[in-house]
């Protein structure tokens, strides 16, 4: 599964801001609010383009409600801008459980709520399509401070958040349907020397399965506590190589000569290839075609397939959603990945 390259989708339940809260965010924060114009398709849609990797930013709420009255509405109003559409009219976000949220408050609203709603679509959409690639699930656990205007305190990230992240991911997706660091680790006495020796498994058996990868490392030392190689765990770790944990490895600078050495010696690497707004605009492909030819198995961008920038940016490979990875040595070819 580490032989192939595949294109991911960032933030990928991004459903952008509502007409009268980007007209608000504009007012008082223009940088701001371009940087947080746009959007993503649901997420069945960018299943069906061929994304293979989805980001989500959650937040914990044990509780329920915490984020079921946003600010930015009442901002908006306050700047007599008329009332946009409904932002929970179920009631989803007054229940407890993880919410997918990019940043409290202001840029909330999400194709799909609450976090095991999300993966409820990714796994209904696996079970119909049993043989499809390997389906990389990237999670950053939130917590963000309070701001001046903003009404939500978002709750820390504790021992007690992890497991509960890994017992939502479990109420929705059996066992059986994912690739965990047990199922990696094996016998080895480390999960890094399993995947510097053995590797990350065939592609064959990755087929019709979820892996769960954490975006950031400052959670690397409360989730493996404990499990220094990740026993019982779900979700495989942003780690530093060198450790027992370390199997997957996110490198956002495209550019970096580590992401191939990384990847010659078997570890799974996630890069971004999109160099930003103006790049974007200019349709400069640096940065993409150093995130292609870098050899790291998953590549991030907003822009995917036909999703293209309006200067005609996107990131898509000559002939289909996947291709042998041009650093490594195997005997991949298109007929393994597409038969």
């Amino acid at each position: 599964m580490t032989d192939i390259q595949i294109i991911g989708s960032h933030n990928s339940y991004h459903a952008g801001l509502a007409p009268s809260e980007m007209a608000y965010l504009k007012k008082v924060n223009v940088k701001l609010a371009e940087s947080l114009d746009y959007s993503h398709p649901p997420i069945l849609e960018q299943l069906q383009l061929g994304v293979r990797k989805f980001e989500f930013d959650i937040f914990s709420d044990t509780k329920g409600g915490l984020f079921a009255d946003p600010a930015a509405p009442k901002l908006a109003a306050k700047e007599g801008l008329p009332a946009d559409p409904p932002y929970d009219s179920t009631g989803k976000m007054r229940k407890p459980g993880f919410k997918v949220i990019h940043v409290q408050d202001l840029d909330y609203r999400s194709s799909c709520q609450p976090f095991t709603e999300c993966l409820t679509i990714l796994r209904d959409w696996s079970k119909a399509h049993p043989r499809h690639l390997p389906v990389y699930v990237l999670i950053e656990t939130k917590t963000g401070n309070p701001r001046p205007a903003f009404m939500v305190t978002p709750e820390p990230v504790t021992a007690e958040t992890l497991d509960l992240l890994d017992r939502e991911i479990q109420s929705v997706f059996e066992l059986k349907h994912l690739i965990t660091p047990d199922v990696v680790r094996g016998s080895s006495a480390t999960l890094e020397a399993a995947v510097l020796s053995r590797g990350w498994p065939m592609l064959e058996a990755a087929r019709g399965k979820i892996i769960f990868l954490f975006d950031q490392e400052s959670v690397t030392a409360l989730y493996a506590m404990g499990r220094p190689s990740l026993e019982g765990r779900m979700i495989f770790t942003n780690a530093k190589p060198g450790t027992p944990d370390a199997a997957f490895v996110k490198m956002n600078d495209a550019l970096s000569p580590q992401i191939s050495e990384f990847v010659k010696k078997g570890y799974l690497v996630r890069t971004m290839s999109d160099g930003g707004a103006t790049a974007i605009r200019a349709n400069d492909t640096k940065r993409r075609d150093a995130a292609l030819s870098s050899g790291a198995q998953i590549v991030s961008t907003d822009y995917y397939f036909s999703k293209k920038a309006d200067s005609g940016y996107s990131v898509e490979f000559t002939q289909g959603i996947a291709r042998c990875n041009p650093v490594r040595t195997n005997s991949c070819s298109a007929t393994s990945i597409f038969e």
